[in-house]
């Protein structure tokens, strides 16, 4: 009988999961239109009244989105506000719509990546995981990557799809 061989460990291709490279941290919203005066104006004592009285303990550790879903006019100092009053509850605080929240989160994990380390490597991006990772973090990835790395392929080690190999110069 004749031994087993793994040819997929042996081919030297590294295997990235953004699962493992982008935090999995609950998210939450703050909407400061719900804080305007009549939808329209941000009213400073009452908008610092709710700012001292609200409970952001319930923010705690989470990634939080805020932003105002209106054509408002809010002045910086009221994003300010709300993030020195998340400060000792979390660190994850974005000026950003909740959806546009996890490219942000994607963005800030993968500026950590050193191309370096993908020099003339066969590369895979690993696929179909067990959380929905935001496309832009597939790009971004990718875009690092091109241009460094031998190969970039998309999916499982043992069935990928082609995306980028290096040219012989």
């Amino acid at each position: 009988m004749s031994e087993i061989v793994n040819k997929v460990a042996q081919s030297g291709i590294i295997t990235l999961d953004l699962e493992d490279m982008v935090p999995d941290r609950e998210a939450a919203h703050i909407d400061v239109f719900e804080q305007l005066f009549q939808g329209l104006i941000l009213r400073e004592k009452d908008f610092r009244a709710w700012v001292k009285e609200h409970d952001w303990s319930a923010y705690e550790d989470k990634n939080i989105a805020v932003y105002c879903s209106t054509d408002a006019i809010i002045p910086t100092w009221a994003f300010m506000l709300i993030a020195s009053a998340l400060r000792p509850y979390t660190t994850h605080v974005y000026f950003t719509r909740p959806e546009l929240l996890s490219a942000l989160l994607a963005e800030r994990a993968l500026a950590e990546i050193n191309e370096d380390d993908y020099v003339d490597k066969r590369v895979v991006i690993k696929g179909c995981g067990d959380r929905g990772i935001s496309n832009h973090a597939y790009v971004l990835l990718t875009n690092k990557l091109v241009g460094v790395a031998k190969t970039v392929m998309y999916g499982e080690p043992c069935s990928t799809v082609p995306v980028y190999k290096k040219r012989n110069q």
